[in-house]
């Protein structure tokens, strides 16, 4: 504090100001800085769909490494491109503001479950041996393979608590659907009335399972706008889904679907251990912040972007 209070005294506010440094004197100057992140914002390269460190460098001037450094400090980064997709629900106001209404004041005496399935899941076995892993060699497994079959995993986040009821089948049906729906009316505590927020897949409006909710009054369905691309679907278990599928499935050797065989094994009155282990480990409260109109003033945002558009 001396050191300041002395240069203060002598120079003033001119004094606080950084002295020249010791070192190499820059080199890249503020207009080139501009010249790069404009290149980058506003043209692309004549035989590629976008500008790469190389290419950049070579068309500023300027080294690789800098390019590197520009685009880092300016958040730049044109080899990534994101997706976006709007609904063309016709009720999806009234949809969104439905779902979200769940999510922020859930009713009394009452439970929502996210419901998700991961249909597809291939049984795969190798034709070979795998070579097991060693110091510098990771294992190794031939190219070749051969089908057993796939399964489908149902899964219902439980919002409140976080846990999830999950069960494995050998098809993706209606049939299947239907018996998962039997397994959360026998899983939910009779008292409490269940309200189920899933997609619009078709194995969802058939009139078997219209049937079987006049059957189970207790039970509604709400249904997320068609083709949702948004952050309303993250309350659905797909990561959770996804989780057994990597860690058990993907590189294990199967001669039949893992609905009929260890390690994902679908017994009735009794799940799998191992699938207990994935689907209820770390059960966490899914805490939903945004409102219906935050997220309804984020989209139009989005629209009007798009409408704003060169291309």
């Amino acid at each position: 504090m001396t050191k300041w209070r002395n240069r203060f005294a002598v120079d003033r506010l001119e004094g606080l100001l950084d002295e020249p440094r010791p070192g190499r004197p820059r080199t890249i100057a503020d207009e080139d800085v501009e010249r790069v992140i404009t290149a980058t914002l506003e043209s692309t390269p004549r035989n590629a769909t976008h500008w790469s460190t190389r290419s950049m460098a070579e068309h500023a001037g300027l080294s690789q490494t800098a390019v590197s450094r520009i685009w880092r400090a300016f958040g730049l980064a044109p080899h990534r491109q994101d997706s976006w997709k709007l609904s063309k629900d016709p009720q999806f106001i009234d949809k969104v503001r439905d779902v979200v209404g769940l999510y922020l004041n859930p009713p009394e005496r009452a439970v929502v479950l996210c419901v998700d399935e991961k249909s597809q899941i291939q049984a795969l076995d190798r034709t070979a041996p795998i070579l097991p892993m060693m110091p510098g060699v990771p294992a190794r497994a031939s190219h070749d393979y051969v089908r057993a079959g796939t399964s489908s995993l149902y899964a219902a986040l439980d919002l409140t608590t976080g846990k999830v009821i999950g069960s494995l089948h050998s098809r993706h049906r209606v049939v299947e659907f239907k018996k998962f729906l039997t397994t959360l009316d026998q899983q939910v505590p009779a008292d409490l009335a269940v309200h189920v927020v899933l997609d619009n897949a078709s194995t969802h409006k058939t009139p078997a399972i219209k049937k079987w909710l006049a059957a189970h009054p207790r039970f509604a369905l709400h249904f997320t706008p068609t083709r949702l691309r948004h952050g309303l679907a993250r309350a659905e278990p797909a990561l959770v889904l996804a989780q057994p599928r990597r860690t058990l499935v993907r590189r294990a050797h199967h001669q039949e679907a893992p609905a009929r065989h260890s390690p994902l094994r679908a017994r009735p009155q009794r799940r799998h251990p191992q699938l207990d282990h994935h689907l209820e480990r770390r059960p966490r409260p899914y805490v939903w912040t945004k409102t219906a109109d935050q997220i309804l003033e984020s989209i139009a945002r989005y629209c009007r972007r798009i409408n704003d558009s060169e291309h």
